[in-house]
């Protein structure tokens, strides 16, 4: 669909006009879109849109040709071990900053771990934790990270078994980073991937979206909002086990981290090659996130979620899925928010309120830099 522009009328003889003032800009924002550079790495690399995509697919991918097996790029990789199907993933978080309403960096890296595994519909076993720390953190800050590791764990069920520490110059880090990586285990008959939605299935949003990424700004930048916006950290391995109960047959699970939903649904898109139509009214947006969008100029399906999942199910089993995941209170607000569908392969597209369609497509350049 095109509409026509017409651009408005010039009197080439009159005064030239004032120029008009900045607009208020109260989070001192920069364009989010960098300038094509193949030389050096940008930050926007690791925003998880089209940045990050374009490094692993030129520059990663390519080098490990030799040492690693092809396919579809998971949250985790699901290997064999004497007979046992094992799900592995590492991930490093360099949050900033290190707490937020809502959560901390510690609590962040073994909840992103524990999702990533729940992602390959595998329960966690154990993870493993380092940390490589700036001179000059305080050791409060140290223990009051590590004791949030700890509660966390526990809450997801999972043991820190071994890990790591290095201290560098001042810096040379950002206060500190955390790598966590873990193993989990996959039941038998579950076989989920990014390359396997299919023509027909629902799409399946576990919850409201962009609160991990709007509390994040509010904080760095200092905004203040009316209620307050907490981040949606959380391990969401309990909810991944009520929805293989349910339905083991599941396609696609995905959660929608860096990028938001937007990069998540062109990754599996593209993986499947297939198309994701959206249906505006139906996704959950807070009063308070879309407001905060608004006034930064910022898109919702771009903004990074820490305890959400999206869910692709053949839709004969849609409302079984749903069942379970209300049963349980990270899918409380779980609904249906799109199909599956034949037309425009490898694309997303959004039904809007109005009834018009627009092309969703993944985070370009870096949004909101250090957020997982």
């Amino acid at each position: 669909m095109t509409t026509e522009r017409r651009l408005p009328a010039v009197d080439p003889f009159a005064a030239p006009a004032a120029a008009p003032a900045a607009a208020p800009n109260p989070a001192n924002l920069v364009c989010p879109v960098p300038i094509p550079e193949r030389a050096r790495v940008l930050l926007g690399h690791g925003s998880g849109g089209q940045l990050s995509a374009a490094l692993m697919r030129d520059v990663i991918v390519p080098a490990l040709a030799s040492a690693a097996p092809g396919g579809p790029l998971n949250d985790a990789a699901v290997v064999e071990v004497a007979g046992q199907r094992l799900a592995f993933t590492t991930d490093s978080f360099v949050v900033s900053p290190l707490e937020f309403p809502g959560g901390d960096i510690g609590e962040l890296a073994v909840n992103g771990t524990v999702n990533d595994l729940a992602m390959m519909g595998a329960q966690p076993v154990a993870l493993s934790l380092a940390y490589v720390i700036e001179e000059g953190l305080p050791i409060e800050d140290l223990r009051r990270v590590t004791e949030s590791v700890a509660r966390a764990a526990d809450r997801a069920g999972v043991r820190i078994v071994t890990g790591d520490t290095k201290v560098v110059g001042r810096g040379a880090a950002d206060g500190i980073f955390v790598n966590t990586a873990g193993i989990g285990l996959v039941a038998p008959g579950v076989s989920v991937g990014a390359d396997r939605a299919q023509v027909g299935d629902a799409v399946i949003l576990s919850g409201p979206i962009g609160l991990h990424g709007i509390a994040i700004m509010s904080v760095r930048e200092g905004l203040d909002f009316e209620v307050e916006i907490a981040s949606d950290t959380q391990p969401l391995n309990a909810l991944v086990a009520a929805i293989v109960t349910a339905y083991p047959q599941v396609h696609v699970l995905r959660d929608p981290t860096r990028g938001g939903l937007a990069s998540a649904l062109n990754e599996i898109a593209a993986a499947s090659g297939v198309g994701i139509e959206l249906h505006e009214e139906a996704i959950p947006i807070p009063g308070p996130v879309h407001a905060a969008c608004e006034m930064l100029g910022l898109d919702p399906l771009h903004v990074a979620n820490e305890g959400k999942l999206v869910a692709i199910v053949p839709a004969s089993a849609a409302e079984v899925v749903l069942a379970a995941m209300h049963a349980v209170p990270a899918g409380a607000g779980a609904v249906e928010i799109g199909r599956v569908v034949a037309d425009h392969p490898s694309m997303v597209t959004l039904r809007t309120i109005v009834g018009s369609q627009r092309i969703v497509d993944m985070l370009v350049g870096e949004q909101l830099p250090r957020i997982c």
